[in-house]
C-alpha cells in the first residue's frame, strides 16, 4: 500500500464520445493511392495523400495553372545552388513555356550562369582553394561580368539585363544554357540584387561600386513594378535563397503597398532542402497575413523543381 494520503485519479467518471461523432484529421478517403507501373505523372500526383505537403503541393500546383491562365505574374527567384545542382535546363524550359514571368537572381546567380555559358563548369572547390588565396580568382570571370555591368550603367539598364545580354550576343559555346540569356531572347526580364562584398566579382580590377549599385538598384525598382503585378491571383517562388531575395522581396512587397498599391490576393512559395526563418517570415508568412495562400516545400531542388516543372507541363 502506498504511503501517499493522495490517490491517483482514475478514470472512474470519463466522459466518453463516438469515434463517429469526433472530428478528425486524418480519414481514409484522403489516403495515397498506389500508382501503377504505366501511370503517368498526372496519374502520380493524383495519387498523392490529400494530407500535408501532398495536399499543399496539388493546391500550389492548381493556384500556378490558374496564375497562367488569367496572365499574372509568377516570379521565379533563385539562389545559385539551384544552378549548381545542373537545374538550368529545366528553368529555361519554363521560361520558354510561359510557366515564368520573371527572373530574380543573387549575385552569385549571374557568376554560375556565366561560368556554365562561358565553360560549360562551375563550382569551384572552396575549402582548397581558399587556403593559398585563389578562391574566386579566375580571370574571365571577373573581368567579362564586371565590363558587363559597367557597359550596363553606362547605358542605363539593370544588372540582369545587361548580364544576360552580353552571353547572348558572345560566341560562349554553351550559352544555350545560360538563365539570362534565354530570357533577355524571351524578353523576360530578370533582376539580380546583389549585396556588396559578397561576391567573387567584388575584388577583380574591374570592379566599380558605382556601376553595381546604379544597376542593381535599378534592378530593384523594376523588381517593384514586376511584384506590384501579383496582386490578384499572381505567384511568387523562393527556391533556395535563405537570406538575400528573401529581404528583397519584403522590401519589394513594401514599397510596392506605400505606393498606394493594394497588393492583395497572390500566392507564395519557398523550395529548399532545410527551413529557413527569413524564407518563411518573409515569403510565406509577413506578406500575405490571411490574405492569400504561403507554402513551404522542404527537398532536394534537384528532385523538387524538375517534380514540380513536370507536373505543371503535364497537366
Amino acid at each position: 500500500m502506498s504511503k501517499y494520503k493522495i490517490e491517483p485519479m482514475f478514470p472512474k467518471n470519463l466522459k466518453t464520445v463516438t469515434l463517429d461523432s469526433r472530428e478528425s484529421k486524418v480519414c481514409v478517403k484522403d489516403f495515397a493511392e498506389c500508382c501503377p507501373a504505366e501511370a503517368s505523372l498526372n496519374n502520380f500526383i493524383n495519387s498523392l495523400p490529400d494530407i500535408l505537403a501532398g495536399r499543399d503541393f496539388k493546391d500550389f500546383l492548381f493556384l500556378m495553372h490558374k496564375a497562367k491562365e488569367h496572365k499574372k505574374s509568377i516570379i521565379f527567384s533563385m539562389g545559385a545552388h539551384v544552378i549548381k545542382v545542373g537545374l538550368n535546363p529545366i528553368v529555361i524550359d519554363l521560361l520558354k513555356k510561359g510557366w515564368i514571368s520573371a527572373l530574380a537572381l543573387n549575385g552569385a546567380g549571374i557568376i554560375h550562369d556565366f561560368e556554365i555559358a562561358f565553360a560549360g563548369k562551375t563550382s569551384e572547390d572552396v575549402g582548397s582553394q581558399i587556403q593559398e588565396g585563389d578562391f574566386g580568382m579566375a580571370d574571365e570571370t571577373g573581368r567579362m561580368l564586371n565590363k558587363a555591368i559597367n557597359a550596363g550603367a553606362d547605358v542605363d539598364i539593370g544588372l540582369g539585363e545587361a548580364v544576360g545580354k552580353m552571353i547572348y550576343e558572345s560566341d560562349f559555346p554553351y550559352k544555350h544554357m545560360s538563365l539570362t540569356a534565354a530570357a533577355f531572347k524571351l524578353n523576360i526580364p530578370v533582376t539580380v540584387h546583389v549585396a556588396m562584398g559578397t561576391d567573387i566579382v567584388h575584388y577583380h580590377p574591374g570592379v566599380k561600386g558605382e556601376s553595381i549599385g546604379k544597376t542593381s538598384l535599378r534592378d530593384f525598382f523594376l523588381f517593384c513594378e514586376i511584384v506590384k503585378d501579383l496582386k490578384g491571383g499572381g505567384v511568387y517562388i523562393n527556391a533556395g535563397s535563405a537570406v538575400i531575395l528573401p529581404e528583397v522581396f519584403l522590401k519589394a512587397v513594401t514599397y510596392v503597398r506605400n505606393q498606394g498599391i493594394a497588393l492583395k490576393d497572390f500566392s507564395t512559395a519557398v523550395f529548399d532542402f532545410i527551413y529557413h526563418y527569413r524564407p518563411y517570415q518573409n515569403v510565406v508568412k509577413r506578406p500575405l497575413r490571411g490574405e492569400g495562400r504561403g507554402f513551404y516545400f522542404i527537398g532536394h531542388h534537384e528532385i523538387m523543381i524538375p517534380l514540380l516543372a513536370a507536373a505543371l507541363i503535364s497537366e
